[in-house]
């Protein structure tokens, strides 16, 4: 654990009105009585950056087929879905920035200023 992490730690255990061993003990035992959302919180920076790389990856894939749809239109094929597609594409961008975002600021330690 290094200094920012052990202030933390001790600030949220004073926060508690706990001791830090009192503190440490009672997060281990919620860690402990939901293990999908403990793994899912203690996932790595490398495992949490190798799904967004997965996903960069798959907008891009994304990417190649809208080009596909262009050249199918202007060959004058019918697209009906297109725009409702479209949308959908944009969303799932957009939540790839938010969430590039939000890793940022967790990373480093809180909101931007």
């Amino acid at each position: 654990m290094n200094d920012a992490e052990y202030k933390r730690f001790t600030e949220a255990a004073a926060q508690c009105q706990m001791t830090n061993a009192a503190f440490l003990a009672y997060a281990v035992d919620k860690a402990a009585r939901d293990l999908t959302r403990t793994a899912a919180e203690i996932a790595t920076e490398r495992e949490v950056l190798d799904e967004v790389f997965a996903a960069r990856r798959h907008l891009g894939r994304v990417h190649g087929l809208f080009n596909q749809v262009a050249k199918a239109l202007n060959s004058g094929a019918d697209t009906p879905h297109l725009d409702a597609t479209a949308q959908a594409v944009l969303r799932a961008a957009r939540r790839m920035e938010n969430a590039a975002d939000d890793l940022l600021t967790h990373r480093d330690g809180g909101p931007a200023s």
